[in-house]
Protein backbone atom coordinates (compact mmCIF):
# COMPACT_ATOMS: atom_id res chain seq x y z
CA UNK A 1 0.00 0.00 0.00
CA UNK A 2 2.93 2.38 0.58
CA UNK A 3 3.89 1.66 -2.87
CA UNK A 4 0.55 3.36 -4.16
CA UNK A 5 1.17 5.90 -1.61
CA UNK A 6 4.30 7.28 -3.77
CA UNK A 7 1.14 8.29 -6.51
CA UNK A 8 -1.74 9.55 -3.98
CA UNK A 9 0.64 11.92 -1.87
CA UNK A 10 1.61 14.46 -4.57
CA UNK A 11 -1.70 14.11 -6.28
CA UNK A 12 -3.89 15.23 -2.79
CA UNK A 13 -1.22 17.57 -2.36
CA UNK A 14 -2.09 19.03 -5.15
CA UNK A 15 -5.67 19.22 -4.56
CA UNK A 16 -5.70 20.78 -1.86
CA UNK A 17 -3.26 23.28 -3.28
CA UNK A 18 -5.86 23.95 -5.85
CA UNK A 19 -7.99 25.09 -3.31
CA UNK A 20 -6.09 27.04 -1.00
CA UNK A 21 -6.70 30.76 -1.27
CA UNK A 22 -3.23 32.48 -0.57
CA UNK A 23 -0.66 32.46 -2.73
CA UNK A 24 2.10 33.38 -0.67
CA UNK A 25 1.84 30.41 1.33
CA UNK A 26 0.99 27.96 -1.19
CA UNK A 27 4.80 26.87 -2.54
CA UNK A 28 4.83 25.60 1.05
CA UNK A 29 3.03 22.60 -0.61
CA UNK A 30 5.85 21.53 -2.69
CA UNK A 31 8.23 20.84 -0.09
CA UNK A 32 6.01 19.76 2.32
CA UNK A 33 4.89 16.75 -0.50
CA UNK A 34 8.51 16.48 -1.83
CA UNK A 35 9.89 15.83 1.68
CA UNK A 36 7.07 13.01 2.66
CA UNK A 37 7.76 11.53 -1.38
CA UNK A 38 11.25 10.89 -0.37
CA UNK A 39 11.04 9.47 2.69
CA UNK A 40 8.24 6.91 1.24
CA UNK A 41 10.26 6.72 -1.74
CA UNK A 42 13.91 5.86 0.09
CA UNK A 43 11.79 3.44 2.85
CA UNK A 44 10.79 1.09 0.13
CA UNK A 45 14.54 1.23 -1.27
CA UNK A 46 15.31 -0.14 2.59
CA UNK A 47 12.90 -2.06 2.54
CA UNK A 48 11.31 -3.37 -1.09
CA UNK A 49 8.56 -5.10 -1.18
CA UNK A 50 8.64 -8.57 -1.59
CA UNK A 51 5.97 -8.84 -4.83
CA UNK A 52 4.21 -5.62 -6.30
CA UNK A 53 1.29 -4.67 -5.04
CA UNK A 54 -1.02 -5.27 -8.16
CA UNK A 55 0.17 -7.08 -11.78
CA UNK A 56 0.01 -3.29 -13.47
CA UNK A 57 1.45 -1.04 -10.96
CA UNK A 58 3.86 -1.72 -8.28
CA UNK A 59 7.65 -0.84 -7.09
CA UNK A 60 9.19 -3.51 -8.75
CA UNK A 61 13.32 -3.35 -8.95
CA UNK A 62 13.42 -1.40 -11.99
CA UNK A 63 11.82 1.58 -10.11
CA UNK A 64 13.33 0.77 -7.10
CA UNK A 65 16.57 2.09 -9.18
CA UNK A 66 14.65 5.19 -10.48
CA UNK A 67 12.43 6.48 -8.80
CA UNK A 68 14.31 7.86 -5.54
CA UNK A 69 16.35 9.88 -8.39
CA UNK A 70 13.69 11.60 -9.00
CA UNK A 71 12.25 12.04 -5.63
CA UNK A 72 15.37 13.38 -4.04
CA UNK A 73 15.58 15.87 -7.24
CA UNK A 74 12.28 16.72 -6.64
CA UNK A 75 12.70 17.55 -3.51
CA UNK A 76 15.88 19.85 -3.53
CA UNK A 77 13.82 21.86 -6.34
CA UNK A 78 10.98 21.53 -3.91
CA UNK A 79 12.58 23.75 -1.16
CA UNK A 80 14.03 26.28 -3.86
CA UNK A 81 10.64 26.71 -5.38
CA UNK A 82 9.87 28.71 -2.38
CA UNK A 83 11.39 31.67 -2.48
CA UNK A 84 11.64 31.28 -6.50
CA UNK A 85 8.11 31.74 -6.60
CA UNK A 86 7.95 34.42 -3.65
CA UNK A 87 10.58 36.63 -5.70
CA UNK A 88 8.06 35.88 -8.76
CA UNK A 89 4.64 37.18 -6.66
CA UNK A 90 3.58 39.07 -10.07
CA UNK A 91 2.72 35.91 -11.39
CA UNK A 92 -0.36 34.21 -9.78
CA UNK A 93 0.86 29.89 -8.48
CA UNK A 94 -1.57 28.20 -8.45
CA UNK A 95 -1.68 26.43 -11.69
CA UNK A 96 2.33 26.35 -11.49
CA UNK A 97 2.19 24.68 -8.08
CA UNK A 98 -0.36 22.14 -8.55
CA UNK A 99 1.03 21.13 -11.86
CA UNK A 100 4.17 20.86 -10.28
CA UNK A 101 2.90 18.25 -7.97
CA UNK A 102 0.86 16.84 -9.82
CA UNK A 103 3.93 15.86 -12.38
CA UNK A 104 5.27 14.29 -9.44
CA UNK A 105 2.42 11.64 -8.57
CA UNK A 106 2.49 11.13 -12.91
CA UNK A 107 5.94 10.56 -12.47
CA UNK A 108 5.90 8.02 -9.89
CA UNK A 109 2.93 6.20 -12.01
CA UNK A 110 4.95 5.97 -14.96
CA UNK A 111 8.22 4.34 -13.13
CA UNK A 112 6.24 2.10 -11.39
CA UNK A 113 3.65 1.02 -14.29
CA UNK A 114 3.87 -2.80 -15.22
CA UNK A 115 1.69 -2.26 -18.39
CA UNK A 116 2.12 -1.18 -21.62
CA UNK A 117 -1.17 0.93 -21.34
CA UNK A 118 -0.65 2.55 -18.04
CA UNK A 119 2.95 2.99 -18.91
CA UNK A 120 1.28 5.33 -21.87
CA UNK A 121 -1.18 7.07 -20.10
CA UNK A 122 0.91 8.52 -17.10
CA UNK A 123 3.43 9.35 -19.36
CA UNK A 124 1.10 11.48 -21.66
CA UNK A 125 -0.21 13.05 -18.18
CA UNK A 126 3.15 13.93 -17.24
CA UNK A 127 3.43 16.09 -20.70
CA UNK A 128 0.26 17.42 -19.98
CA UNK A 129 1.18 18.78 -16.46
CA UNK A 130 4.54 19.97 -17.99
CA UNK A 131 2.90 22.31 -20.52
CA UNK A 132 1.75 25.01 -18.04
CA UNK A 133 4.66 24.85 -15.92
CA UNK A 134 6.78 26.20 -19.35
CA UNK A 135 4.20 28.80 -20.23
CA UNK A 136 5.14 29.95 -16.70
CA UNK A 137 6.67 32.97 -17.70
CA UNK A 138 3.83 33.81 -19.98
CA UNK A 139 6.14 35.40 -22.87
CA UNK A 140 6.07 35.20 -26.61
CA UNK A 141 8.94 32.92 -26.80
CA UNK A 142 7.29 30.80 -23.81
CA UNK A 143 4.45 30.36 -25.55
CA UNK A 144 6.21 29.40 -29.10
CA UNK A 145 8.25 27.06 -26.83
CA UNK A 146 5.29 25.31 -24.76
CA UNK A 147 3.61 24.39 -28.13
CA UNK A 148 6.41 23.35 -29.95
CA UNK A 149 6.76 20.59 -26.60
CA UNK A 150 3.22 19.93 -27.15
CA UNK A 151 3.13 19.30 -30.84
CA UNK A 152 6.69 17.23 -31.02
CA UNK A 153 5.73 15.63 -27.32
CA UNK A 154 2.41 14.73 -29.09
CA UNK A 155 3.94 13.26 -31.70
CA UNK A 156 6.19 11.25 -29.83
CA UNK A 157 3.17 10.08 -27.57
CA UNK A 158 1.04 9.10 -30.15
CA UNK A 159 3.88 7.19 -31.63
CA UNK A 160 4.47 5.38 -28.64
CA UNK A 161 0.98 4.56 -28.74
CA UNK A 162 0.95 2.82 -32.23
CA UNK A 163 3.86 0.67 -31.20
CA UNK A 164 2.03 -0.51 -28.39
CA UNK A 165 -0.79 -1.52 -30.07
CA UNK A 166 2.29 -2.91 -32.08
CA UNK A 167 3.83 -4.97 -29.38
CA UNK A 168 -0.02 -5.77 -28.11
CA UNK A 169 -0.75 -7.47 -31.73
CA UNK A 170 2.82 -9.31 -31.54
CA UNK A 171 1.33 -10.94 -28.54
CA UNK A 172 -2.15 -11.92 -30.21
CA UNK A 173 -0.41 -12.96 -33.23
CA UNK A 174 1.86 -15.32 -31.39
CA UNK A 175 -1.06 -16.63 -29.49
CA UNK A 176 -1.02 -14.85 -26.41
CA UNK A 177 -3.34 -13.71 -24.56
CA UNK A 178 -3.55 -10.00 -24.97
CA UNK A 179 -1.98 -9.21 -21.42
CA UNK A 180 0.07 -6.43 -21.91
CA UNK A 181 1.84 -6.27 -18.45
CA UNK A 182 5.88 -6.94 -19.06
CA UNK A 183 5.96 -9.67 -17.11
CA UNK A 184 3.44 -11.81 -19.08
CA UNK A 185 5.09 -10.48 -22.93
CA UNK A 186 8.34 -11.47 -21.48
CA UNK A 187 7.48 -14.89 -20.28
CA UNK A 188 5.64 -15.34 -23.89
CA UNK A 189 9.28 -14.45 -25.09
CA UNK A 190 9.98 -16.12 -28.24
CA UNK A 191 6.29 -16.26 -28.78
CA UNK A 192 6.09 -13.09 -29.82
CA UNK A 193 5.92 -12.06 -33.65
CA UNK A 194 9.61 -11.04 -34.44
CA UNK A 195 8.12 -8.54 -37.33
CA UNK A 196 5.60 -6.76 -35.21
CA UNK A 197 8.24 -7.07 -32.14
CA UNK A 198 10.44 -5.26 -34.27
CA UNK A 199 7.89 -2.61 -35.85
CA UNK A 200 6.62 -1.93 -31.92
CA UNK A 201 10.36 -1.28 -30.70
CA UNK A 202 10.83 1.00 -33.39
CA UNK A 203 7.71 3.12 -32.86
CA UNK A 204 8.15 2.90 -29.15
CA UNK A 205 12.08 3.59 -29.38
CA UNK A 206 11.47 6.82 -31.86
CA UNK A 207 8.25 7.77 -29.36
CA UNK A 208 9.70 7.49 -25.65
CA UNK A 209 13.35 8.86 -27.57
CA UNK A 210 11.22 11.98 -27.98
CA UNK A 211 10.59 12.14 -25.00
CA UNK A 212 13.71 11.85 -23.77
CA UNK A 213 15.26 13.99 -26.25
CA UNK A 214 17.37 12.11 -28.01
CA UNK A 215 18.58 13.26 -31.59
CA UNK A 216 17.22 13.57 -34.06
CA UNK A 217 14.09 13.96 -31.71
CA UNK A 218 15.20 16.58 -29.31
CA UNK A 219 14.41 19.55 -31.39
CA UNK A 220 11.83 20.47 -28.77
CA UNK A 221 14.65 20.85 -26.03
CA UNK A 222 16.68 23.80 -26.49
CA UNK A 223 13.20 26.07 -26.72
CA UNK A 224 11.70 24.65 -23.92
CA UNK A 225 14.65 24.49 -21.04
CA UNK A 226 15.61 27.96 -22.74
CA UNK A 227 12.23 29.95 -21.47
CA UNK A 228 11.22 27.49 -18.89
CA UNK A 229 11.78 28.33 -15.63
CA UNK A 230 15.07 27.07 -13.75
CA UNK A 231 13.24 24.97 -11.52
CA UNK A 232 11.52 23.42 -14.31
CA UNK A 233 14.56 23.10 -16.65
CA UNK A 234 15.29 21.09 -14.02
CA UNK A 235 12.44 18.76 -13.60
CA UNK A 236 12.35 17.94 -17.53
CA UNK A 237 15.97 17.36 -17.92
CA UNK A 238 16.45 15.17 -14.61
CA UNK A 239 12.77 13.85 -14.20
CA UNK A 240 10.67 13.65 -17.18
CA UNK A 241 13.58 12.60 -19.29
CA UNK A 242 14.14 9.95 -16.75
CA UNK A 243 10.24 8.66 -17.17
CA UNK A 244 10.78 8.14 -20.77
CA UNK A 245 13.98 6.08 -20.37
CA UNK A 246 12.60 3.34 -18.05
CA UNK A 247 9.98 2.99 -20.53
CA UNK A 248 12.69 2.49 -23.32
CA UNK A 249 14.12 -0.34 -20.53
CA UNK A 250 10.87 -2.06 -19.66
CA UNK A 251 10.18 -2.06 -23.65
CA UNK A 252 13.74 -3.16 -24.34
CA UNK A 253 13.58 -6.34 -21.86
CA UNK A 254 10.23 -7.47 -23.90
CA UNK A 255 12.60 -7.17 -27.45
CA UNK A 256 15.32 -8.74 -25.62
CA UNK A 257 12.99 -12.05 -24.24
CA UNK A 258 11.41 -11.69 -28.19
CA UNK A 259 15.12 -12.93 -29.47
CA UNK A 260 15.54 -9.65 -30.98
CA UNK A 261 17.88 -8.02 -28.58
CA UNK A 262 20.70 -7.64 -30.80
CA UNK A 263 19.12 -5.47 -32.77
CA UNK A 264 17.53 -2.68 -30.10
CA UNK A 265 21.37 -2.96 -28.61
CA UNK A 266 22.57 -1.82 -31.85
CA UNK A 267 19.85 0.78 -32.65
CA UNK A 268 20.21 2.17 -28.79
CA UNK A 269 24.09 2.24 -29.64
CA UNK A 270 23.57 4.16 -32.73
CA UNK A 271 21.29 6.59 -31.55
CA UNK A 272 23.56 7.14 -28.65
CA UNK A 273 26.50 8.08 -29.87
CA UNK A 274 24.32 9.95 -32.81
CA UNK A 275 22.99 11.77 -30.07
CA UNK A 276 26.57 12.63 -27.94
CA UNK A 277 27.77 13.42 -31.75
CA UNK A 278 25.15 16.20 -32.31
CA UNK A 279 24.62 17.55 -28.81
CA UNK A 280 28.74 18.11 -28.85
CA UNK A 281 28.33 19.82 -32.35
CA UNK A 282 25.77 22.37 -31.19
CA UNK A 283 27.45 23.13 -28.14
CA UNK A 284 30.64 24.68 -29.75
CA UNK A 285 28.74 27.02 -31.71
CA UNK A 286 26.16 27.48 -28.33
CA UNK A 287 25.64 30.84 -27.24
CA UNK A 288 22.67 30.87 -25.03
CA UNK A 289 23.44 29.42 -21.65
CA UNK A 290 20.28 27.78 -20.92
CA UNK A 291 20.08 26.54 -24.18
CA UNK A 292 23.04 24.77 -23.88
CA UNK A 293 22.13 22.95 -20.84
CA UNK A 294 19.45 21.53 -23.54
CA UNK A 295 22.62 20.20 -25.66
CA UNK A 296 23.67 19.20 -22.69
CA UNK A 297 20.41 17.31 -21.81
CA UNK A 298 20.32 15.66 -25.24
CA UNK A 299 24.49 14.35 -24.36
CA UNK A 300 23.56 13.05 -21.48
CA UNK A 301 20.56 11.23 -22.96
CA UNK A 302 22.88 9.74 -25.09
CA UNK A 303 25.47 8.22 -22.74
CA UNK A 304 22.42 6.70 -21.33
CA UNK A 305 21.22 4.86 -23.83
CA UNK A 306 25.05 4.22 -24.86
CA UNK A 307 25.12 2.16 -21.46
CA UNK A 308 22.04 0.36 -21.89
CA UNK A 309 23.37 -0.94 -25.31
CA UNK A 310 25.78 -2.23 -23.85
CA UNK A 311 23.76 -4.87 -21.52
CA UNK A 312 25.28 -6.31 -18.10
CA UNK A 313 27.76 -3.77 -16.64
CA UNK A 314 26.95 -0.61 -19.04
CA UNK A 315 22.97 -0.93 -17.97
CA UNK A 316 24.78 -0.99 -14.59
CA UNK A 317 26.58 2.34 -14.95
CA UNK A 318 23.50 3.84 -17.04
CA UNK A 319 21.61 3.48 -13.91
CA UNK A 320 24.71 5.07 -11.90
CA UNK A 321 24.17 7.84 -14.23
CA UNK A 322 20.73 8.68 -13.99
CA UNK A 323 21.53 9.23 -10.21
CA UNK A 324 24.24 11.47 -10.87
CA UNK A 325 22.36 13.34 -14.02
CA UNK A 326 19.58 14.33 -11.80
CA UNK A 327 21.48 15.55 -8.93
CA UNK A 328 24.18 17.59 -11.40
CA UNK A 329 21.85 18.95 -13.71
CA UNK A 330 19.38 20.00 -10.98
CA UNK A 331 22.22 22.30 -9.40
CA UNK A 332 23.04 23.65 -12.62
CA UNK A 333 19.84 24.62 -13.80
CA UNK A 334 19.01 25.87 -10.14
CA UNK A 335 22.30 28.03 -10.09
CA UNK A 336 21.77 28.84 -13.95
CA UNK A 337 17.84 30.39 -12.78
CA UNK A 338 19.77 32.47 -10.17
CA UNK A 339 22.23 33.72 -12.73
CA UNK A 340 19.41 34.59 -15.99
CA UNK A 341 17.71 36.79 -12.95
CA UNK A 342 20.34 38.68 -11.57
CA UNK A 343 22.08 39.20 -15.28
CA UNK A 344 18.82 40.31 -16.69
CA UNK A 345 20.20 38.17 -20.20
CA UNK A 346 21.31 34.54 -21.08
CA UNK A 347 23.91 34.56 -23.86
CA UNK A 348 27.65 35.28 -24.08
CA UNK A 349 26.84 38.49 -25.96
CA UNK A 350 24.82 40.11 -22.97
CA UNK A 351 25.98 38.43 -20.15
CA UNK A 352 29.54 38.50 -18.05
CA UNK A 353 31.39 39.16 -15.07
CA UNK A 354 28.46 37.55 -13.11
CA UNK A 355 31.59 36.22 -10.67
CA UNK A 356 31.41 40.10 -9.30
CA UNK A 357 27.56 40.20 -9.38
CA UNK A 358 26.40 36.67 -8.49
CA UNK A 359 29.53 35.10 -7.27
CA UNK A 360 27.80 32.11 -5.12
CA UNK A 361 25.68 31.02 -8.15
CA UNK A 362 28.64 31.83 -10.60
CA UNK A 363 31.07 29.25 -8.18
CA UNK A 364 28.09 26.88 -8.32
CA UNK A 365 27.45 26.91 -11.79
CA UNK A 366 31.25 26.92 -12.40
CA UNK A 367 31.44 23.45 -9.96
CA UNK A 368 28.54 21.75 -11.57
CA UNK A 369 30.32 22.24 -15.24
CA UNK A 370 32.97 19.97 -13.89
CA UNK A 371 30.25 18.25 -12.73
CA UNK A 372 28.60 16.92 -15.87
CA UNK A 373 31.90 16.95 -17.81
CA UNK A 374 32.95 13.98 -16.10
CA UNK A 375 35.92 15.69 -13.85
CA UNK A 376 36.77 13.62 -10.62
CA UNK A 377 36.12 13.08 -8.23
CA UNK A 378 32.05 14.26 -9.26
CA UNK A 379 29.78 10.61 -9.95
CA UNK A 380 29.27 11.55 -13.46
CA UNK A 381 33.27 10.58 -13.93
CA UNK A 382 33.03 7.41 -12.12
CA UNK A 383 29.63 6.24 -14.11
CA UNK A 384 31.19 7.61 -17.76
CA UNK A 385 34.34 5.83 -16.78
CA UNK A 386 32.50 2.71 -16.14
CA UNK A 387 30.46 3.02 -19.20
CA UNK A 388 33.87 3.22 -21.32
CA UNK A 389 35.07 0.25 -19.67
CA UNK A 390 31.77 -2.02 -20.47
CA UNK A 391 32.43 -1.02 -24.06
CA UNK A 392 35.67 -1.83 -24.16
CA UNK A 393 35.26 -5.59 -22.54
CA UNK A 394 32.45 -5.91 -24.80
CA UNK A 395 34.73 -4.88 -27.67
CA UNK A 396 32.93 -2.24 -28.60
CA UNK A 397 36.53 -0.12 -28.92
CA UNK A 398 35.86 2.06 -32.15
CA UNK A 399 32.35 2.93 -29.82
CA UNK A 400 34.33 3.76 -26.98
CA UNK A 401 36.84 5.67 -28.70
CA UNK A 402 33.66 7.96 -30.31
CA UNK A 403 32.11 8.51 -27.35
CA UNK A 404 35.34 10.25 -26.10
CA UNK A 405 35.98 12.04 -29.02
CA UNK A 406 31.95 13.52 -28.24
CA UNK A 407 32.68 14.04 -24.33
CA UNK A 408 35.60 16.15 -25.18
CA UNK A 409 34.20 18.32 -28.12
CA UNK A 410 30.77 18.99 -25.68
CA UNK A 411 33.96 19.58 -22.64
CA UNK A 412 35.50 22.06 -25.46
CA UNK A 413 31.87 23.75 -25.32
CA UNK A 414 30.17 23.84 -21.87
CA UNK A 415 33.66 25.50 -21.36
CA UNK A 416 33.49 27.99 -23.70
CA UNK A 417 30.45 29.20 -22.71
CA UNK A 418 30.29 28.89 -19.25
CA UNK A 419 33.50 30.99 -18.20
CA UNK A 420 32.39 33.42 -20.96
CA UNK A 421 29.52 34.51 -18.62
CA UNK A 422 31.37 34.21 -15.56
CA UNK A 423 34.43 36.08 -16.21
CA UNK A 424 35.33 39.38 -17.09
CA UNK A 425 33.85 42.66 -17.01
CA UNK A 426 30.13 42.76 -15.99
CA UNK A 427 27.81 44.50 -18.36
CA UNK A 428 25.93 47.77 -17.57
CA UNK A 429 22.79 45.92 -17.87
CA UNK A 430 22.86 43.92 -15.36
CA UNK A 431 20.34 43.41 -12.79
CA UNK A 432 18.35 45.65 -14.60
CA UNK A 433 16.47 42.88 -15.39
CA UNK A 434 15.00 41.90 -11.75
CA UNK A 435 16.54 44.51 -9.02
CA UNK A 436 14.81 42.22 -6.29
CA UNK A 437 16.79 39.11 -6.74
CA UNK A 438 19.12 38.61 -4.20
CA UNK A 439 21.48 35.86 -3.60
CA UNK A 440 20.05 34.36 -0.43
CA UNK A 441 20.69 31.40 1.24
CA UNK A 442 16.89 29.76 0.40
CA UNK A 443 18.20 30.01 -3.50
CA UNK A 444 21.85 28.82 -2.66
CA UNK A 445 21.24 25.79 -0.83
CA UNK A 446 19.18 23.60 -3.14
CA UNK A 447 21.73 23.68 -5.90
CA UNK A 448 24.63 23.06 -2.98
CA UNK A 449 23.31 19.72 -1.48
CA UNK A 450 22.00 18.52 -5.09
CA UNK A 451 25.83 18.94 -5.98
CA UNK A 452 27.22 17.77 -2.93
CA UNK A 453 24.96 14.66 -4.06
CA UNK A 454 26.64 13.95 -6.89
CA UNK A 455 30.11 14.37 -4.97
CA UNK A 456 28.98 11.77 -2.77
CA UNK A 457 27.63 9.53 -5.62
CA UNK A 458 30.86 9.76 -6.60
CA UNK A 459 33.65 9.17 -3.59
CA UNK A 460 30.71 6.66 -1.61
CA UNK A 461 28.44 5.21 -3.80
CA UNK A 462 25.99 3.22 -0.70
CA UNK A 463 25.59 -0.21 -0.89
CA UNK A 464 21.92 -0.15 -0.99
CA UNK A 465 21.93 1.99 -4.44
CA UNK A 466 24.64 -0.72 -5.72
CA UNK A 467 22.34 -3.37 -4.90
CA UNK A 468 19.18 -1.99 -6.10
CA UNK A 469 21.05 -0.91 -9.64
CA UNK A 470 21.82 -4.93 -9.76
CA UNK A 471 18.43 -6.09 -8.87
CA UNK A 472 17.10 -3.76 -11.87
CA UNK A 473 19.77 -5.49 -14.55
CA UNK A 474 18.71 -9.07 -13.51
CA UNK A 475 14.95 -7.79 -14.09
CA UNK A 476 15.59 -6.31 -17.11
CA UNK A 477 17.96 -9.30 -18.65
CA UNK A 478 17.43 -12.36 -16.38
CA UNK A 479 19.74 -15.12 -16.92
CA UNK A 480 18.03 -18.60 -17.95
Amino acid sequence: MNELLLILVPLLAAAIAALWPHDHTRPWFLPAAGLAHTLLAFGLMLRPPEVPFHPWLGYDPLARAMLPAVSLLFLGCAFYGVPYLQLRAERPNRVFVVSFLAALGLMSAAHMARHLGVLWIATEAVTLCSVPLLHFNNTPRAFEATWKYLLVGGTGIALSLLGSFCLGYASLHGGGAGDLTFTALMAQGAGLSRPWVLMAWVLLLVGYGTKMGLAPMHTWKPDAYGEAPGIVGAMLAGGVTTVAFTAVLRVRAVVDAAGAGVVANRTLLVIGLFSTLVAALFLLSARDFKRMLAYSSVEHMGILSFGAALGGVGLWAAFFHVWNNSMTKGALFLSAGNIRRAAGGRTIDEVSGMSVIAPRSSALFVAGLFAVTACPPFGPFFSELLIVKSAFATEHGWAAAFFLVCLLLAFFGLTRVVFAIVYGRPRNAARTMDPRFRETLAVIVPPVVLLLLSLWLGLATPEVLREAWTAAVSQLAPKP
